[in-house]
């Protein structure tokens, strides 16, 4: 398996797509102040999108890792293996920067802003303290990019039709929706800043590409090898 040409295949649609985002992001941080522009990220609330971001955040705190479980369900330990050996290098990395920067949440900075109101959502439980970066926002990233890498290892190792690049196309974007999806939960419920996201989504998205190009080999073989009788 050359890991070069499935990290290739990753970066034409899901890497290329993050990344023209992530620049997109950087420019609104170095465009606007700090609480002026998370006000503008979340200024809007309705009922349906409170309900809706409240439950799909929670989906980083444990239904992502039950999904994570499911290839055993086919034998395929390497698959879950691959991901938890990518949440537990993030997880550590984060929580590192988490206790050594220490930066105070939205809820807190905007205590001392009495011109400017802060939305929250009701029920939610908030929190003050070790904002950057953002925890859920990475294991988003790392799931989504986790099932890119599984993807492009055993799906695209051999040239496909023109339908089945498209579908594959979309499948990477979609991933990448949904990992962006969960990470801006967290600026619509006021419980991180867009810079911690945008520094969570780093290192979801850069730890599986890091550990597929180094050690990616000794965790997902190719299909051809899976079929091979063992002796």
């Amino acid at each position: 398996m050359n890991k070069r040409i499935v990290l290739k295949k990753i970066f034409s649609v899901y890497g290329v797509a993050y990344l023209l985002l992530l620049v997109y992001v950087l420019a609104l941080q170095m465009i606007y102040p700090k609480l002026e522009l998370h006000l503008m990220l979340n200024g809007y609330h309705n009922s349906f999108l409170d309900t809706f971001f409240t439950y799909y955040t929670q989906l980083a705190e444990w239904p992502l890792y039950v999904l994570a479980l499911l290839p055993l369900c086919w034998k395929k330990i390497r698959f879950t293996g691959f991901f938890a050996l990518c949440e537990l290098t993030a997880g550590a990395l984060l929580q590192i920067l988490k206790h050594t920067i220490d930066m105070e949440r939205p809820v807190s900075a905007f205590e001392n802003c009495k011109d400017m109101v802060l939305p929250l959502v009701d029920g939610i439980n908030m929190h003050h303290s070790n904002s950057f970066p953002s925890g859920h926002a990475s294991t988003f990233f790392v799931f989504c990019t986790c099932c890119a890498l599984l993807m492009a290892y055993r799906f695209t190792l051999r040239e496909q039709s023109g339908k089945r690049w498209l579908l594959y196309g979309a499948s990477m974007l979609g991933l990448l929706l949904l990992a962006t999806l969960g990470a801006y939960s967290r600026v619509y419920l006021s419980q991180h800043f867009l810079s911690d996201i945008c520094m969570g989504s780093v290192i979801g998205f850069t730890t599986p590409i890091l550990m597929s190009y180094y050690i990616g080999h000794k965790i997902i073989k190719p299909k051809q090898q899976e079929e091979q009788p063992t002796k």
